[in-house]
C-alpha cells in the first residue's frame, strides 16, 4: 500500500466523523467540511491504487520479453495442436 492510498483513507475516515458530528450537532459547514474531505480522501485513496496497478503492470512487462515468437515456435505449436486434434478424434 503507498502513501497515497494511506494518507487517503484517513482523509476519508476522518471526514466521515467530521460529517457525522455536524449530523449529530446539526452543524451543515461541519457536514460539509466533513463530506469534503472524505471525497477528497476518496480520491487520494483512488489514485494511489492506480499508481500501485500501473507500478505492477510496468513490472509485470518487464519479465515477460517483447519480441514477437519465433516462425519456428509459431510452426511447433500449430504440429503440437494438429497432435492434440488427431489424437482426440
Amino acid at each position: 500500500m503507498n502513501k497515497d492510498r494511506v494518507e487517503g483513507k484517513v482523509k476519508d475516515i476522518a471526514g466521515r466523523i467530521e460529517r457525522q458530528a455536524g449530523e449529530w450537532t446539526g452543524d451543515p459547514e461541519k457536514q460539509l467540511k466533513g463530506a469534503a474531505k472524505q471525497v477528497a480522501g476518496k480520491v487520494q485513496n483512488a489514485l494511489g491504487r492506480l499508481e500501485e496497478d500501473a507500478s505492477k503492470k510496468v513490472a509485470g512487462n518487464a519479465k515477460t520479453p517483447s519480441r514477437p515468437p519465433r516462425r519456428e515456435d509459431s510452426i511447433e505449436s500449430e504440429e503440437h495442436s494438429d497432435d492434440i486434434h488427431h489424437s482426440q478424434r
